[in-house]
């Protein structure tokens, strides 16, 4: 099989295969927040930016090429993800220690493999709803990270669009595709897999907050090099 370089690691690939994708089945991990395997990459967030030939390029998109070599880990591309990262939290509402998803949410996971402990700019605020008519699920908008993971799922998997980004740029949200824009009024259903897909706090079932206790959540019990595993 050909083989490229992550990071000076030789590393096999079969052709067609992104970066990301071949790192994954080397078992080799790169930051990520919006590539899921289910799913055509579209290297939205830009998290899993990593350096080939002097320039930065989404893994998720990226094909691999014989002999490429790629920077995943070192203190400038750490640093640029950092940024990334940092943006997401400020522009949203994200209160860890008080989040039903801490310790098995994506984005304080890559937050802290990456260094970032601590936004150091302002945060946003943005006066963002709740959307808890749902009896089974709650929707916590001032979480969102735009993934689009649970728009994917929802028309691609369940069939049945229930989700969609409205607006761009500063201005794009999520929004719930019934008349009067609530969950409980759309084709949503808890067996969906747009129901467990979300990688931060946003689409919650009811009456479970908190179930898992510290130690025993996600990403207390993944090995750091192994966070791929969705």
């Amino acid at each position: 099989m050909p083989f490229f370089k992550i990071d000076d690691q030789q590393i096999e690939f079969s052709p067609g295969q992104t970066v990301i994708q071949a790192a994954r089945d080397a078992g080799v991990y790169i930051p990520h927040l919006c590539f899921h395997p289910d799913f055509k990459a579209h290297g939205s967030c830009r998290v899993c930016i990593v350096r080939i030939k002097g320039l930065y390029r989404t893994a998720c998109t990226t094909p691999v090429v014989e002999s490429m070599e790629v920077i995943n880990i070192n203190d400038e591309v750490q640093q640029h993800r950092m940024q990334l990262l940092e943006m997401l939290f400020i522009e949203g509402n994200h209160v860890c220690p008080s989040c039903e998803k801490s310790g098995s949410c994506t984005l304080q996971s890559v937050a802290e493999f990456c260094g970032l402990l601590s936004p150091s700019l302002p945060f946003k605020y943005p006066d963002k709803k709740i959307d808890a008519s749902h009896a089974d699920y709650l929707l916590d908008f001032n979480r969102c990270i735009l993934c689009e993971l649970c728009v994917r799922a929802s028309r691609n998997i369940d069939l049945k669009s229930v989700f969609a980004i409205s607006g761009r740029g500063l201005d794009a949200k999520l929004v719930v595709n019934s008349d009067d824009g609530k969950l409980v009024n759309s084709a949503f259903e808890k067996s969906d897999r747009a129901a467990s897909i979300c990688p931060v706090g946003v689409i919650l079932p009811k009456q479970q907050g908190f179930k898992t206790p510290i130690g025993h959540r996600k990403f207390d019990v993944i090995d750091i090099d192994k966070r791929q595993d969705d």
